[in-house]
């Protein structure tokens, strides 16, 4: 007698704890190994680039708020570096330093989150996660006193920031520039050390450097292939041209590698705050700029490096107060691409500790 298995076809999403978003994935397994997947997104759009045309250019600030919810202050910077761009505005160098002090803490606080429920993802449940937002709480109240909200912070504008930080901000941030290593180097010895983290990820999901390139990916998911690409570095904006730091990059390309860059990443964004206390100096935080800017007719592509990878807009502008068209190019829809590549042949068990070590945000994915 011959006997054969068939394969069966299960729907992960859209409502799943671990897609930490409205995402579905079509998957097709011969017992408990995937032989192909059909990622769904599209669950959560709202059209915000069609909005935008809608809206003068300062209030589109408030819609890249709504993109990738855990990197908002990113999420501003780089458009109004578009804008400023386009416009040809200047931006005075206290404004650019609180920029960078912002996105910084941002980019904390979106690795933190990723590192807590990439930890739930595993098995973890609760404990390392908890500890994580118990640091993150600490920034969202520092956002909170810069513009008085701690997740859809609008805090920038075309021109710089709109408003200097409070006196009280200051000791409040000295503060977790003192605290928050002592907790990367409790929390790295802890994972780093654990068996059970590095048996579910060490060459688990592992994307060649190549491959990473061929598929558009960027930020820790690139760096964790060895690749050595960072838009602060490659083309500095604000005042990135005048800090020093590393690039963090890893050398399998695995599970493991990506979860340890974002770890190595916080220390890095640490020693670029550091470098900010010691050189911000007093002045304007903010050009003149009307509120009903209109830039010349023309167009622009402006990029940072987010939390998730490199975070661009496309503008153009016909002369009037709201833009012709907006394109985002968002880090989280690209590292999706190589998701089907690095699912197949592995086990049901490892697909959500995969697809979490890419950190997509379906904020931004769907936009």
């Amino acid at each position: 007698m011959n006997f054969r298995t068939e394969p069966i076809t299960i729907n992960l999403g859209p409502q799943h704890p671990s897609t930490h978003g409205v995402f579905r994935l079509r998957v097709t397994l011969d017992g408990e190994v995937i032989v192909d997947v059909e990622p769904i997104f599209g669950y959560l759009h709202r059209g915000t680039e069609k909005l935008a045309e809608e809206r003068s250019y300062t209030q589109i600030v408030t819609l890249t708020d709504r993109m990738d919810y855990v990197s908002s202050m990113l999420n501003n910077q780089a458009y109004v570096i578009a804008v400023e761009k386009l416009a040809g505005i200047d931006v005075p160098e206290r404004g650019k330093f609180l920029r960078v002090i912002a996105g910084e803490l941002q980019r904390i606080v979106s690795h933190l989150v990723a590192t807590g429920f990439f930890l739930q993802d595993l098995g973890a449940f609760g404990t390392p996660l908890m500890y994580c937002f118990r640091e993150r709480e600490k920034i969202l109240e520092l956002f909170e006193m810069l513009c008085g909200a701690r997740i859809t912070v609008s805090y920038m504008r075309p021109g710089g920031v709109f408003q200097d930080a409070p006196e009280d901000f200051w000791p409040s941030f000295r503060a977790i520039l003192d605290s928050l290593p002592q907790f990367m180097d409790e929390i790295e010895k802890l994972l780093e050390e654990n068996e059970i983290v590095l048996i579910r990820t060490k060459n688990i999901g592992v994307l060649s450097a190549q491959s990473a390139i061929d598929n558009g990916t960027s930020g820790p998911v690139l760096r964790a292939s060895g690749i050595a690409w960072d838009i602060r570095k490659s083309n500095p904006y604000d005042v990135y041209g005048e800090l020093d730091f590393d690039i963090p990059i890893g050398s399998n390309g695995d599970s493991y590698d990506r979860f340890l860059v974002r770890i190595l990443e916080i220390r890095e964004s640490l020693r670029i705050l550091e470098q900010c206390w010691n050189l911000i100096q007093t002045g304007p935080v903010r050009s003149k700029v009307p509120y009903f800017l209109r830039p010349p007719s023309g167009d622009c592509y402006a990029s940072i490096e987010s939390s998730k990878g490199e975070l661009g807009f496309y503008l153009v502008s016909d002369g009037g107060i709201s833009p012709y068209r907006c394109k985002v190019r968002s880090p989280s829809l690209i590292n999706l691409t190589p998701l089907r590549e690095m699912l197949l042949g592995w086990k049901i068990a490892d697909l959500m500790v995969i697809f979490g070590s890419l950190d997509v945000n379906m904020g931004e994915v769907d936009r």
